[in-house]
């Protein structure tokens, strides 16, 4: 007999913005950081977060029950991926893009029945009157806040590529739309012989010079200023586009992995990577709901399958490409010219 249909991951699913919020909330109020310092009690906790005594114990008791906090008897403390991951303190925090999710993409998520009905973007530029790249870059604080992000969204699979790929071939890279740089710093520090540059919009500049000198690159990595639609792109041995063609629609996409194409000299490689797609579109449920996201955030973006873009790649001449998973919900598509 077949099992019985129950409806508990209709309901973990169509209320999971509560388990959501609450981690956001968290992550906000800085719990997991104040945590990794000292286990506290309730109590304590209620008084240095500013919790409400009506709110406190069901909020710590939920983290509990969500795996992202331990209690003993009555203290509380992070569970160890909490505790490295999301306490602000160390440099393998990814919060920076739950803080974004919670401050821009949780309100801007409420508009998706209207993106689905009318394929137009739903954040800050969804009046028309600025475009999205425009209007986040215009703002110091919210490109911060967005560079830190990026930064926290990618820092794994920057870590496999800096180690999987086979840079004891090349001499040189340049990191496309490098955000604060953690990619190039990556694999700058895992590999001492190689330099490499970093190019994005004038106004990332401060951010990616500031990580680069906080890790000791600031020898071997510049900054290079640009748009690379608009501008040549480094000359280089290898080029990586991290988190990049997902913001572009198609004739973009293509253009891109073109120009890249033409700047590269034989036997020059490009790596693009993101949380790509499964061929079969069925299992990677986080690579989907991200090309869902880049219907919220841009104008023409989608997440994409290893096949789709290793066959933009030999249409711009490329003659090898090959798909590699890299961690969690990322693969990287590499292309030898």
């Amino acid at each position: 007999m077949s099992e019985q249909p129950t409806p508990d991951h209709i309901m973990q699913v169509g209320l999971g913005f509560w388990a959501s919020k609450t981690l956001l909330s968290a992550v906000e109020m800085e719990l997991f950081t104040e945590l990794a310092q000292h286990p506290r009690d309730a109590e304590t906790l209620r008084e240095r977060l500013g919790l409400h005594p009506r709110s406190a114990r069901d909020f710590l008791d939920a983290l509990v029950a969500l795996g992202f906090l331990e209690r003993h008897e009555a203290t509380y403390s992070n569970t160890p991926a909490a505790d490295l991951f999301l306490d602000k303190r160390k440099l393998s925090y990814l919060g920076g893009i739950l803080e974004m999710a919670n401050h821009r993409l949780y309100g801007f998520w409420d508009h998706l029945t209207e993106g689905l009905r009318t394929g137009k973007l739903q954040n800050e530029a969804r009046s028309g009157d600025t475009p999205f790249f425009e209007a986040l870059y215009a703002d110091p604080a919210r490109l911060k806040q967005f560079l830190a992000a990026m930064t926290g969204l990618s820092h794994g699979a920057n870590l496999a590529i800096a180690t999987r790929f086979p840079w004891a071939e090349y001499g040189t890279f340049g990191d496309i739309g490098t955000a604060q740089g953690d990619l190039a710093v990556q694999i700058a520090l895992a590999n001492p012989h190689l330099t490499g540059a970093g190019f994005d919009l004038p106004e990332v500049a401060p951010s990616f010079e500031e990580y680069v000198e906080h890790n000791g690159l600031q020898g071997r990595l510049r900054f290079v200023a640009g748009d690379f639609f608009a501008d040549d792109l480094p000359n280089v041995d290898v080029l990586t586009m991290g988190h990049i063609l997902h913001d572009w629609d198609l004739d973009e996409k293509r253009a891109l992995i073109g120009k890249a194409y033409e700047t590269l000299p034989d036997g020059g490689a490009l790596i693009a990577y993101d949380a790509i797609i499964d061929d079969d579109r069925s299992k990677n449920a986080f690579g989907l709901l991200m090309s869902l996201n880049m219907l919220i955030e841009t104008e023409g973006g989608f997440d994409y399958t290893a096949a789709d873009c290793m066959g933009w790649m030999s249409e711009a001449g490329f003659t090898s490409t090959r798909a590699e998973h890299l961690i969690g919900p990322d693969s990287m598509v590499i292309a030898i010219k």
